[in-house]
């Protein structure tokens, strides 16, 4: 194919990467609500674990400034190495650059803090030194203000990155309803973390195919009483 962008992203031909998830970059985001983004964050993981997408988690300064990895998303991925830096870009640390060779997939599906700083580094520097395509996840990225995360992403798209959402990739990469395999686990992972959207697939679920209520404790309904 000509263009490689024109293929959809697949379980297949990508990999993911997560850089800087950590509580201290969080509290400096402005550019979107935070625990709306820590959502998305988590949603995308579990999405890279249904589909066995190979993920690589980067921090930087852990210990001396930024905090540990989001228990939530570690949780994710059980055993899974976290690679450590000091550089604010992830590509200069030749653990991360052996992490996505090793991979061997082209396409990189990025999430990360702070946009304008982490993300754009990195995408700049695989796309130009390691012939990567970048896959930006917008919503599962922040910035220091909303200017700085739009402005950024505007850089990184100007020089190649593809803009995506972390739903967005989840579609993609189940692609047809009929692949079973993977059906219930994104429904459910839809019903957590998609807001009116899992809302939508609780109610056809049980209003309109009678499938019982996902509740774990049982309670009882007080009948209506009809107003005098």
């Amino acid at each position: 194919m000509a263009n490689p962008k024109l293929e959809v992203l697949t379980p297949q031909n990508c990999q993911l990467i997560f850089i800087d998830h950590q509580p201290q970059m969080a509290f400096g985001v402005q550019s979107m609500d935070r625990q709306a983004m820590k959502n998305n964050v988590v949603g995308l993981a579990k999405a890279a674990s249904i589909f066995k997408i190979p993920t690589t988690i980067t921090t930087v300064e852990s210990t001396a400034f930024s905090g540990y990895t989001y228990p939530e998303l570690l949780n994710v991925f059980p055993g899974q190495k976290v690679l450590e830096r000091s550089s604010m870009n992830s590509w200069d640390d030749q653990k991360v650059r052996d992490a996505l060779a090793a991979n061997g997939r082209k396409k990189v599906v990025v999430a990360g803090l702070w946009t304008e700083v982490c993300n754009n580094t990195f995408s700049l520097c695989a796309m130009d030194e390691g012939g990567y395509e970048i896959y930006m996840v917008a919503d599962a990225s922040g910035g220091t203000s909303k200017e700085a995360h739009d402005f950024a992403m505007q850089r990184m798209i100007q020089a190649g990155v593809v803009p995506v959402t972390w739903q967005q990739v989840l579609l993609e990469w189940q692609r047809d309803w009929a692949r079973r395999e993977t059906y219930d686990a994104v429904m459910a992972l839809v019903r957590e973390h998609s807001g009116a959207y899992g809302m939508g697939v609780d109610y056809a679920y049980t209003m309109v195919h009678k499938a019982p209520q996902r509740n774990t404790t049982p309670y009882e309904i007080a009948p209506a009483v009809p107003a005098r």
